[in-house]
């Protein structure tokens, strides 16, 4: 009985992030509000009524999408975090340098999914701009950690304060990702690494 139950739950989940899965890189490819439930319930290969049975709305779907991403972003910072073969600041550069590889890979296209469902829906629904914002502070935390690591290793000057470094961090990729999207070249990342690396953050 508990065998059978916790099979019939795996089943539901697996169904749930399958639909997440293709709904991600649809949205991340056309947006949000150029994606229908249909397109990503074909892609999934599940029926319409799977899709309310996980989710309330197309809108309740775009939320917990937002945590789908931010997951991901989360777990690829903090996978390195402890790390201690490498200093901090070489492993946070390599993660930025893994999702410049990420981009050039991708033709310059499709940006960070966060910061387009940000300039695609923050102005038009709150429950976005709430949950987005919270997604860039949880981002934010995680290069916060890495840079108290730096300071703790006496790698980064003490004064600095890590969470506002963090957030200039993350603000200045998030705006050249979206310089990337408009030259269709990999020069306002790597601007981006000489200037961060190279300059702020050099010891």
């Amino acid at each position: 009985m508990y065998l059978t139950k916790a099979i019939r739950t795996m089943a539901k989940e697996t169904t749930k992030m399958r639909i997440l899965e293709e709904g991600a890189r649809i949205i991340h490819e056309n947006g949000y509000n150029h994606t229908g439930i249909q397109e990503i319930l074909d892609a999934a290969g599940v029926p319409k009524g799977s899709f309310y049975f996980y989710f309330k709305s197309k809108e309740d779907f775009g939320l917990q999408l937002v945590d789908f991403y931010l997951n991901f972003a989360v777990t690829q910072l903090e996978s390195q975090l402890n790390n201690n073969e490498i200093d901090p600041i070489t492993r946070l550069r390599g993660f930025f340098l893994m999702a410049q590889d990420r981009s050039e890979q991708r033709g310059f296209k499709g940006g960070c999914p966060i910061g387009n469902l940000t300039q695609e829906m923050a102005d038009q629904k709150d429950t976005f701009r709430v949950k987005l914002d919270h997604a860039f502070s949880r981002m934010s935390s995680a290069i916060a950690e890495y840079l108290k690591q730096a300071q703790e290793m006496e790698q980064l000057n003490p004064s600095i304060d890590v969470a506002q470094m963090a957030e200039f961090i993350l603000n200045s990729w998030e705006g050249a990702l979206l310089r990337v999207k408009a030259q269709c070249s990999i020069e306002p990342l790597v601007a981006f690494d000489t200037m961060i690396f190279e300059r702020l953050l050099k010891p």
